[in-house]
Parts: C-alpha cells; structure tokens; sequence
C-alpha cells in the first residue's frame, strides 16, 4: 500500500490552523479518549508480564520489604509524570521526550533523548515477544496436558519462528491505526487485571488459612523502605521497580490522535499509575502473606522459581483449572503489551524523521490508517532481528541486554524531568503551582532516576551484575549499556552529516510554534 509523506515544514498553514504554527503530522486525530488512552498505558506496562517477571527478584533483593520497594519506585516515576504532563500541555507532540528535550536543552541532547527511548523500546518488544512464545507453548502444554508440546519452546528454530510470527502480528495491528489497537487493548488489559484481581483474593484467602508453611502476616514494617538491609540491596530492588512502572508515557506517545490532547494524555498516564501502583501493592502484600519471600519452597525469593513466579504459584494458590487462568493472563498481558510498546517507538522516529534528524522517508503516514506505517514496519523488523541474533548468539548476552534497561530508563526520563524545569524556568516564579509541578517536582523525579542511572553503572561494571559474563574482566550488561548509548552517538554524528540543518537549530527549537491538533 502506498503510504503519504506528510513531513511538515514549520511555517506551513492548514485550514483552521494559524499561520506560523507547524502542521499536524497526518496521524488520526481524534481516535482515543481518555480511558482509552489510559489502557494503552496501562497495557504497555503490561501488569501481570512485570509482576511475574519481578516479583520474585525484588523479594531476592529486598526480602520482606518488596511492598516498600514498590513505593519507592513509584515516587520518581509520579513526579517524572508531573513533568510529562506539564510538556504536554504546552507541547502535544507525539515525539514527546525527543521533541521536548530538543526545545529545552537543543538538538544533541535531545537526539540522544529519543535514541534512548528508542533502544528502551526495541530491547523490551524483544523480550516481551520471547515471554509471550514461552507462555504460548507452556500453555498449550497444560491446555492438552502433553509435556513434549511445552517442551517446543525449549527447541530454539521453534521458538524463533513462533516469536517472529508475534511480533509480524503485533507490527500489523499497530499499523492499522489506534481504533484496531484500542478495540484489542480493552479486552486483554480487562482479562489481566481480573485474572489478578482473582489471585489477589485466593492468594489472602490462602494466607488466612494458614495454607502454606512459608507464610507470614502481614506487618506495617513491610513499608519501611529503610528496613531493607543494604543500600546495595536497596537500589537493586528499586530499579527493579522503576522497570515494573516503565511505558505508562505511552499515553503521551499519541496524544496527537488523543481527544484533548493537551490535557487527556497527561490525565490519563496519572490514571495509569494509580492502577499500576495499587495493582502491584495488592499482588505483593498478598502473594508475601500466602507464601512468604524466603529463598526456598515457594517463596518469593527461592532463585529456581523467582524469574517467573506465576508459573510456580498458579497451582498451589488458585488451583489447577483457575491456575490455567494466570497463564493466560501472563500470555494476554506480554501480548498487548508487545502490540502497544509499537506505539511510542513508532511515534518517536516519525517526530525525528518530521524534524529532520532521520531520514525523510520514516515521516511517511499511511493514508487510511493514520499510522506511521514504514516507522512501524522498522520497529517490528528491527525488533524480530535483534532477538533472533541475540538468541542465536547466546541466551547470556540475550538477559544482559534486559538487564542493561534499566540504564536506557533512567536515561531518557531523566532528561525529560530535567528539560521540564530547564523548558519552564521562567514561569516558575508565577504562582506555587507552577513552582512545584514544573519544577520542583520534575527535578526532584530526574534526580532520582539519575541516582539510580550513576549506581546502576557502576554496579554494572562488576561481572557479577547480570548473567555473571564478562569482557575483558568488565561486566558484559555495562558492555552492552555503555555500547548501546555510545552507538547512539555514532549513529547520531553520521546523521548529522547528512542532516545538518536539525542540528544547526534551524529545524526544531524552544521558539518554534508549538503543534497545533484539533479536537
């Protein structure tokens, strides 16, 4: 199909649009309301994915303390929010942290803002897919009852193909536009969160019948972040956390195709949060009462279950035919998200490539399905090679890469924080609202995340850190983290080459009009 080049210029007009502002970018307006935007949120976040992945991990961390752990790292991400929502009122642009730290801090900075973003997003849609193709075969497995059927997903040409067959279906329902995205997205967040909402009673159900041995009741001391035993502990555990929360901007990512998009996107990610942090303090404190967060049994934090908790809880708290249910849960959640996660890599190339610092052709819409068709294909293909060369190369470089995230994370929030306080300096005297909610807080939050961005690196340095593989004596996650933004400035210095203007500021700049989208 044939896709329309709608790369605006600034200075071009539209019907309805004052001159001196800058063009819509063809994407289809008007196309998601605010509970609609709020579960794309939600779903890229993917819920019951996290916690099964999670879960486990931070109790290793952190022990009792997990619930507390989760608060924490709640508190950057809601003020981080704070900052998106304040840019997006005054800039809703779909290339959202990319746009707005290119008009706060200039064209460099920002580049690197959304490349960040970008890799963020290809690592995360390759892992998501390969949970998914996991959870495929084991439940297909369990539906049948045949062990050798659960047992594929073990053969690595079948777990490639039926991992390359998600993302092709995932990349081509993103690229028939928000309506098709949003239709699929209701139904699957609406299966995970009851799913959970399921285990959460049968799981405090179990632990008020004393079911198993590990249990424990509850305590207040639960909350006390700094019960946790070591600062060492404590921020493994918190970026652990702040990978649980991780995609709520999605909301952000089409606030050009958003019913008010100068206030829905932001409304709608706080919505996201309040769901995600009282969805993740439910699951926790309960699965912690029923089965304890020691390292053996089923405890939370027993190492040979804790990378996915769910597989090793479904039975024993929710029964063998309910249990069945988290599975599909588990699957539903790694698959909407998968869908969703397509939505602000795609939006963020088209931005950069609308602004000059990419090539012109990712700037192309397709005319009947609003969507940024070819940044849409490039992600789905740049998604299914990355995985298939990680798997092939080694499953070691494959977990490094995922640990690694949490890098790119805190990277490119925190310069969306920071480009929120530096964007509004001069407005911050205005009134205490403004004061707090586009400065304090947003520096506040980017501080935060850039704490834990400088002790993940260094922690990364230590081979330990990660699957335990090394290069050269240094650990193989701070290789690939490291590699992967040093990329980025590579990338970025051959395009500038062949996109000077962007990077002269003669593109996109604090003074440039911001977009203008008609509700």
């Amino acid at each position: 199909m044939t896709q329309l080049d709608v790369r605006p210029r600034v200075g071009d007009t539209v019907s309805g649009v004052a001159e001196g502002d800058v063009r819509g970018k063809g994407l289809g307006k008007g196309s998601v309301g605010l509970v609609g935007s709020a579960v794309i949120g939600i779903s890229t976040v993917a819920p019951v994915y996290c916690l099964t992945s999670t879960l486990g991990s931070t109790a290793g961390e952190v022990g009792v303390q997990m619930p507390a752990v989760f608060l924490a790292g709640f508190l950057p991400m809601l003020l981080v929010a704070f900052a998106y929502r304040e840019l997006n009122k005054a800039m809703p642009d779909c290339g959202t942290s990319f746009t707005w730290t290119v008009k706060a801090f200039g064209p460099r900075i920002g580049w690197m803002c959304g490349w960040g973003l970008v890799i963020a997003t290809i690592i995360v849609l390759s892992n998501l897919a390969g949970v998914a193709t996991s959870y495929f075969w084991l439940l297909a497995g369990e539906i049948t009852n045949n062990p050798s059927i659960s047992a594929l997903d073990d053969d690595k040409l079948v777990h490639i193909a039926t991992c390359l067959t998600l993302i092709a279906t995932a990349t081509a329902i993103s690229y028939r536009g928000m309506t098709a995205t949003k239709g699929i997205q209701y139904a699957l967040v609406g299966l995970q969160l009851a799913v959970l909402a399921i285990f959460v009673a049968m799981a405090f159900q179990k632990a008020s019948a004393g079911s198993f041995d590990t249990g424990l009741d509850f305590s207040w001391q639960w909350m006390n972040p700094f019960a946790v035993e070591s600062m060492a502990a404590f921020t493994a555990g918190l970026s652990l956390s702040i990978f649980m929360y991780w995609g709520w901007d999605a909301c952000l990512a089409t606030n050009e195709e958003t019913t008010g998009s100068a206030k829905t996107p932001g409304r709608a990610s706080l919505i996201a949060m309040i769901v995600l942090v009282g969805s993740y303090l439910a699951t926790g404190i309960a699965a912690q009462m029923a089965v304890g967060s020691g390292t053996s049994g089923l405890g939370l934090g027993n190492p040979e279950t804790s990378d996915n908790v769910f597989a090793a809880l479904a039975g024993p708290v929710m029964g063998p035919m309910l249990g069945i249910l988290l599975f599909v849960a588990v699957l539903a959640s790694a698959t909407a998200s998968l869908q969703t996660t397509f939505i602000p890599v795609a939006r963020t190339v088209l931005a950069m490539s609308t602004y000059e610092a990419l090539p012109a052709s990712y700037a192309r819409v397709h005319p009947r399905f609003k969507t940024p068709g070819r940044a849409t294909v490039m992600a789905g293909v740049a998604t299914g090679a990355f995985y298939t060369v990680m798997t092939l190369v080694s499953e070691n470089v494959l977990t490094d890469t995922i640990f690694a995230l949490g890098l790119m994370i805190c990277f490119y929030y925190s310069l969306t924080a920071f480009a929120c306080a530096w964007y509004f300096r001069g407005e911050l005297r205005n009134s205490a609202r403004d004061l707090f909610f586009k400065g304090v807080f947003p520096v506040l939050g980017g501080l935060l995340l850039a704490t834990v961005f400088l002790k993940t690196l260094v922690d990364m340095w230590n081979p330990s850190y990660g699957s335990g593989s090394t290069v050269l004596g240094v650990g193989s996650v701070f290789i690939i983290g490291v590699g992967l933004l040093a990329l980025g400035l590579v990338v970025m210095f051959v395009t500038e080459r062949r996109s000077p203007a962007f990077f002269r500021g003669q593109v996109l700049t604090k003074s440039t009009p911001a977009l203008v989208v008609e509700d």
